[in-house]
């Protein structure tokens, strides 16, 4: 069993349509344990850290702008294979092609070029979620 603990944010745009408790219950139902919750108004130092691999990247400035834009729900999920199992439950980043009966694939809207509005972070490493919940957890 490979036990592993990762991030999930759920972006302002999920918070805003309210889509918080529905985006939790589908990684309770698949047996995810929630193992820290936090409701955060994160700063650009926060967020710049966090994104810093996109750094200088054209969608760099409007991601962090959108992040800054209202609250964020971090979520430290546990479980076995949990990075991978949330990875496919989130579905593809662009919610257009996002599978139905992902959270992108059901909940998404397309925004043309602002796929970052596509409801939710997930860390897609077990490097990523160390590094990441050590920012959002510490």
């Amino acid at each position: 069993m490979t036990v592993e603990e990762t991030l999930v944010l759920v972006k302002p745009d999920g918070v805003s349509r309210g889509l918080t408790g529905e985006i939790l219950r589908r990684f309770e139902a698949k047996g995810y344990v929630i193992t820290g919750l936090r409701l955060v108004h994160a700063d650009r130092a926060l967020l710049t850290e966090h994104y810093l691999e996109h750094a200088g990247k054209p969608f760099f400035e409007p991601l962090v702008e959108f992040m800054e834009s209202g609250p964020i729900v971090a979520v430290r999920l546990s479980g076995e294979r949990v990075i991978a199992g949330v990875r496919s439950l989130t579905g593809a980043t662009d919610p257009t092609s996002a599978a139905p009966g992902t959270i992108r694939g059901d909940f998404g809207r397309d925004w043309g070029a602002a796929v970052q509005q596509n409801l939710v972070h997930a860390s897609d490493s077990v490097e990523s979620a160390r590094r990441e919940l050590d920012l959002w957890f510490s």
